[in-house]
Formats: C-alpha cells, sequence, structure tokens
C-alpha cells in the first residue's frame, strides 16, 4: 500500500499546499506508510529537488511526472564545469564569466551559456547554444543530461519544437514534439497526444492497487486524467481554500470554486473528501446534502501539526509585532502597513516585522519609504521561522480567506495573539475574539481605510487591555489540538478506513 500526493508545481516561496504535504510526508514517515508526492509541472528554472529538499521531502519520495519514464533519480544539481567543458567538440577561443553565468565563445558565430548553481557556483544547471545570434538548443542537468530543448526561428523569435528525455547512459528515454501549443508524447511502444495522456501512462505504469490512496492537491489540468485512470486505487480529494463562493450562492444554488468544481461534480467518484478544519468539514457536508445528490465521505484533518509548544527562553520583545506570508496581493499586508503606522501614533515603541517573499515586495517597501517608517518596520524575506515566532508579542493577519492557516497554528503554538479578519476557517479555528486576539467583521466590499483604522483600533486596544500573558496562554490553548501525536492519530485512522474500505 502507498498514499501518493499528486500536485502540479512547487518554487521557492512554496504556498500552503506544499508545506501541507511537507507536514504530511513527516507523518507519513513517523506512521511507516511507504508515501510518494507527485510534481507535474515541468521544471525549467531551477531543478525540482532542490525546491522539494528545501522544504523537507526526501529525494526517494518525489516522483516527477517528466522523469518518471526514465531511469535518472531525483537528485541535486551536481554536474559541474569541467564535465561540460570536457564535453566540447570544439576548442573554447574565450571565456566571459558573470553572476551565476558562463558563456563559452566558439567562433564569432556560436557560443554556449550556462547557467550556474551550488558552492562557488560549481555546477552547471541549464545550457544554452546560440549560433548568429539564434537560439537553438537548452540542455537541462542533474547530475546528468536530464532533458534537451530544440528551438527554431519563427518570425525572429526562437520558437520550441521538441524536447528529448534521457536516462542515465545518455540514451533516448522519449521526445515530446510540439505544434501549435499542443503536445504529442513519442515512446519505442506508443504515441501519447496530451499532457492528461502522459499522467494516464504515468498512473497505468504505477500498477495501482485497491489499498493505495492518490491523494488529490491540485487539480487544475490533470484532474479529469486522475478521475478516469486512476483504476481501483482509491481517490481522496484534500481542499485547501475556500471552496465556494458565499456571493454566489443562495437557497438553490451554490457557486463551487474553480479549482474544486469538477472534483464536486463528480464526488460519487471520489472516495473523500478532506478539509482542513471541522467547520468546513460541516459546512461542505451540508452544501452536498441541499445542492446534489451525493453524500461523500468528508474528513477534517488539519494540514499541519506542532511538534511542541514553544515557549520564550527570554522575554518577548515589548510591542512586537510581526506576520508571515507570500508578499501577494491577496494577503493584504498593505492594509497592515497602514495600520502599524497609524497605530504608532500612540503607541510609539511599535515594531512590525514582515516574512515572505512575493511580488508585492516592491509595492510594500515603497510604502514604507514613503512614510518614513524603515527603523520600525522591515521586510525580512523568507526565512525558517520555527524559533522566531515566540520573539513577538503579536501576529497580524489581513487575508480575505484561509482554508486553514499554517503559520496561523505556527503563531498560536508560540503563544501569539493574533488579530485578524472574521473569515473561515483559519482566524476562526485559531482565534476566539477578546481572549487571545481579535476578529474583525469584515465588511462586504473591502475598503482599505476602514481596514487601516479597524485594525489599528485593534492594536491599540490589544496593548491597552494589558493582559498580554492572559492572552499568551489562550493562544497556547488553542494550541494544544494540533500537536503532532493528534495528527498522526487523525492520518492513520483516515489511511485505514480509506485504504481498506
Amino acid at each position: 500500500m502507498t498514499v501518493y500526493s499528486i500536485n502540479l508545481g512547487i518554487g521557492w516561496a512554496s504556498s500552503g499546499v506544499e508545506y501541507a504535504q511537507a507536514y504530511r510526508a513527516e507523518i507519513f514517515r513517523e506512521l511507516q506508510l511507504p508515501a510518494k508526492f507527485i510534481f507535474t509541472d515541468l521544471f525549467q528554472t531551477e531543478n525540482l529537488q532542490h525546491f522539494t529538499s528545501n522544504i523537507g521531502f526526501k529525494d526517494e519520495e518525489i516522483i516527477w511526472l517528466y522523469s518518471f519514464f526514465t531511469d535518472l533519480k531525483i537528485a541535486p544539481t551536481s554536474y559541474s564545469r569541467s564535465q561540460l567543458e570536457a564535453s566540447f567538440a570544439a576548442p573554447v577561443q574565450r571565456t566571459e564569466v558573470g553572476v551565476k553565468l558562463v558563456r563559452y565563445h566558439f567562433s564569432e558565430d556560436f557560443y554556449i551559456n550556462a547557467s550556474l548553481c551550488g558552492p562557488e557556483e560549481a555546477y552547471v544547471q541549464r545550457v544554452e547554444y546560440v549560433v548568429k545570434g539564434k537560439l537553438i538548443r537548452k540542455d537541462y542537468y542533474s547530475y546528468t543530461k536530464v532533458f534537451t530543448e530544440f528551438y527554431a526561428p519563427v518570425n525572429d523569435k526562437p520558437q520550441l519544437y521538441q524536447r528529448h528525455f534521457y536516462n542515465e547512459d545518455g540514451s533516448l528515454a522519449y521526445e515530446e514534439v510540439l505544434y501549435n501549443q499542443k503536445s504529442t508524447f513519442r515512446f519505442p511502444d506508443r504515441i501519447l497526444n496530451g499532457k492528461e495522456a502522459l499522467i494516464a501512462y504515468m498512473l497505468e505504469k504505477l500498477n495501482l492497487t485497491s489499498q493505495d490512496i492518490l491523494l488529490l492537491d491540485r487539480a487544475t489540468g490533470i484532474g479529469q486524467a486522475v478521475f478516469a485512470h486512476k483504476g481501483v486505487a482509491k481517490l481522496a480529494v484534500v481542499i485547501h481554500a475556500e471552496h465556494y463562493n458565499a456571493k454566489g450562492t443562495d437557497d438553490y444554488n451554490v457557486l463551487w470554486n474553480n479549482y474544486y468544481e469538477y472534483q464536486f461534480t463528480n464526488a460519487h467518484l471520489v472516495d473523500a473528501f478532506i478539509t482542513s478544519t471541522e467547520k468546513q468539514k460541516e459546512v461542505l457536508d451540508q452544501q452536498f446534502k441541499t445542492y446534489t445528490k451525493h453524500q461523500p465521505r468528508i474528513y477534517a484533518i488539519p494540514v499541519g501539526s506542532l511538534d511542541q509548544l514553544r515557549r520564550p527562553d527570554q522575554a518577548r520583545k515589548p510591542y512586537s509585532l510581526m506576520t508571515s506570508s507570500r508578499l501577494a496581493s491577496e494577503k493584504h499586508i498593505d492594509w497592515l502597513v497602514n495600520a502599524v503606522i497609524e497605530a504608532r501614533k500612540t503607541l510609539p515603541e511599535l515594531t512590525f516585522d514582515i516574512y515572505g517573499e512575493g511580488g508585492e515586495r516592491r509595492k510594500l517597501t515603497e510604502m514604507i519609504e514613503a512614510a518614513d517608517a524603515k527603523e520600525y518596520i522591515q521586510l525580512k524575506g523568507h526565512q525558517q521561522l520555527t524559533e522566531v515566532y515566540k520573539n513577538y508579542q503579536v501576529y497580524l493577519t489581513a487575508s480575505t480567506s484561509e482554508g486553514f492557516g499554517l503559520t496561523l497554528m505556527e503563531a498560536v503554538g508560540s503563544g501569539l495573539p493574533l488579530i485578524g479578519l472574521d473569515v473561515p476557517y483559519g482566524n476562526q479555528t485559531f482565534v476566539e475574539d477578546g481572549k487571545n486576539g481579535y476578529l474583525i467583521p469584515r465588511p462586504e466590499a473591502d475598503d482599505p481605510a476602514y481596514m487601516t483604522q479597524a485594525f489599528s483600533d485593534k492594536i491599540r486596544t490589544y496593548y491597552q487591555a494589558n493582559r498580554t500573558e492572559e492572552a499568551q496562554e489562550a493562544s497556547y490553548q488553542k494550541a494544544e489540538p494540533f500537536l503532532h501525536e493528534h495528527l498522526a492519530q487523525l492520518w492513520a485512522a483516515f489511511v485505514e478506513e480509506v485504504g481498506h474500505a
């Protein structure tokens, strides 16, 4: 029996889905349950292994769709510059070295760019071949060559028309031909049209049994293939976000989230749905009864757990606030920045640290600089925060929707009271209004001015109430049910019930 978790991609700034899978991997190791994590995106800018190992996966736990049909292993990039240089068929006339890049010139019309990585940029990750100013080929490496892309100039731009995927000995395992943005995969014994057919072939070759479980974490572009080709294996759908649109739902119709609509519509083919909280489970169960003929099994299993409650080694920094998330517009960190600036007018010792990376970094930097707030509001980037939360006094979150909120769990596990919006499901799970923080009513339309004032008011209220220790202990109590042993018990029961049903 094996549990397969199916996802699309992963990156340096991973989402809650990938972190949920990393927690799950740790639980499965402890339970000695064989587990694999399947990623179906094509990775070109970075070796997949670098992303997965970064958040705690073991190499042998990872399946990459595109290398699955080869004998290559998931491994860090270790193909060296000297190996690349030894493969050159012609002498190098001159070399240019830049940041994470070296360019080898073989003639006036032909050069090779090698993208470097690793300590002292010793390893080669990608090589580009350029002839007469035209890109003609790219090679991708881990410990050996993984795949090659071939390009032809079309309207003076490089157009990808073919990929070759290799075995360890350099032999061709299979190829992908691209035409009009459609892919055809050619194997020695078959031709597959489209990525969904490739996924179906992978599922076929996994030889799934009736005791194997597929956990579908993301379904965009792959859901139908998984449903159609799971065979006798059990299928469970993991719900990581709000699953419906409340404004588009009435007594007669429900507007499902686009990411889950296919799964809900075909719920009769699903052995179980998994929500992150009991509240979401109750809502989804009632919606199935009200709007559909389906009555599927629904489990509530938190996406993460705490190995222990963490208490500070020394006094927390007074008036210290923090948040942690992707720097994305839907996280509304700009509201928090403005709220802290406003609250500091009456609480001049306030500081606010923002952890995470994302597309909003420049905007937030400009806001902080414009307000001359760099001394007390700082962007800390992406960091490991396990031992960091306990140094702060309050956690702020302005996200308008959290299916669970791993950072919220980690924050209360370090005794931080939370101030956030009264929205499903994370805030309502981890915050008891007035005891370990505050829940701010959310108006029908997002109003930045209202949000700024509401958050700044609650920050002031918290500190003026002068019950810091009580609020911190209340957060520790909220965190108790999310300790590791409880989550392990839930997963063990789930696998036993679903896998042997």
